[in-house]
């Protein structure tokens, strides 16, 4: 039985869907999985397994959202409608921090989170905060997901109690500012971004000769408008979310740090289930992840479209470029800085050999 946080949050959750806040419908996660062990398995064949319902909680991103509805249709599928979940996006049940928790103590089933707020509860997500570590999309998939370092990151979760399920893209965060259109460590000496209240990235950018400024996210734009900043960095998907390229003249895709989301489960909802539900969570899961990194790399194209279309300059840089930027970073020892924080520190050393 859920514990009494979760009634209370999941009545919230439902009251704000009733009146049409929180983003996307979610009546797929309500009705696809109806009908219990009636239903038929992938193979045709009718499911003896216990009903269970599992409650989902994710994030804000169009992709994570739609590649949540896609996980409810599949497990429902592959397992033969014995498991149903209800999805709720858009941070519906609380922040990061607040959903991982949840989800360790069993009032949540499977959460999905930024790497960045989780650090003090694995430290080994330090890793992603690391600034240039990845200077493509290419390498931060195939090495900062799917790698031998990255798999064992998701199964280690274990030992603060979740079950690691999948790797989800949040993709790179990005600069845009009103001064300069930002290609080289030069431009950005002397101007004030706004940033998080995270160390790593504090001091690379104060490396990097910029003025870093942490600031309430809910205060960014105006900031940006009223002069108060002189920039900000986040991910492509969050500038055009929050329209920052509607008082920002430069969205300079600088990719200076790739932040994944992780997919976790609480281990006692996940050693509940039987074999075949477990396979079919699972199959469901990994089918589920590759929609959702199609999905963000589409939208990421989509989204530069749209800024320009609105006026705002979008500049690319090349790899030497960002290896310009890498080359201060390494020099001021930011990545000394990240694995001193790390519990295997060596994963990240692992991860720059593979990328050489």
């Amino acid at each position: 039985m859920k514990k009494k946080f979760l009634s209370m949050v999941l009545v919230g959750a439902m009251v704000v869907s009733l009146v049409g806040c929180g983003g996307k419908s979610s009546d797929t996660a309500e009705t696809t999985a109806a009908g219990g062990t009636t239903e038929t398995t992938a193979a045709g064949e009718a499911s003896a397994d216990p009903e269970v319902t599992l409650v989902l909680s994710s994030v804000t991103t169009d992709a994570a959202e739609d590649a949540g509805n896609k996980f409810v249709e599949l497990v429902a599928e592959y397992s033969g409608g014995s498991i149903k979940v209800d999805h709720f996006p858009d941070n519906q049940l609380g922040d990061d921090k607040t959903v991982i928790e949840a989800t360790q103590i069993g009032d949540i089933d499977i959460a999905v989170s930024s790497t960045s707020p989780l650090v003090n509860v694995y430290p080994d997500f330090y890793l992603y905060d690391s600034p240039y570590l990845f200077l493509n999309r290419e390498d931060a998939i195939s090495v900062g997901m799917q790698s031998e370092q990255a798999q064992a990151i998701l199964k280690d979760v274990e030992k603060v109690g979740l079950v690691g399920l999948a790797w989800w893209e949040n993709g790179f965060r990005n600069y845009t500012n009103n001064k300069v259109a930002v290609k080289t460590p030069a431009d950005v000496k002397g101007m004030k971004v706004r940033t998080m209240e995270n160390d790593v990235h504090l001091a690379a950018w104060q490396a990097l000769g910029a003025n870093p400024t942490p600031m309430a996210f809910s205060e960014v734009f105006t900031a940006l408008q009223q002069g108060t900043i002189d920039a900000q960095e986040n991910p492509i998907g969050i500038i055009i979310g929050n329209k920052f390229y509607e008082v920002q003249k430069y969205i300079s895709l600088t990719q200076h740090v790739y932040t994944p989301y992780v997919v976790v489960m609480n281990p006692d909802s996940y050693n509940s289930l039987t074999d075949n539900q477990k396979e079919a969570l699972n199959k469901a899961m990994a089918e589920a992840t590759e929609y959702q990194l199609q999905l963000s790399a589409e939208n990421d194209a989509k989204a530069v479209e749209t800024i320009e279309a609105a006026g705002s300059e979008v500049i690319e840089l090349t790899d030497a470029e960002k290896a310009a930027f890498q080359e201060i970073i390494v020099g001021a020892n930011i990545f000394d800085m990240v694995k001193g924080k790390m519990e295997h520190p060596e994963y990240l050393d692992q991860m720059m050999e593979a990328m050489k």
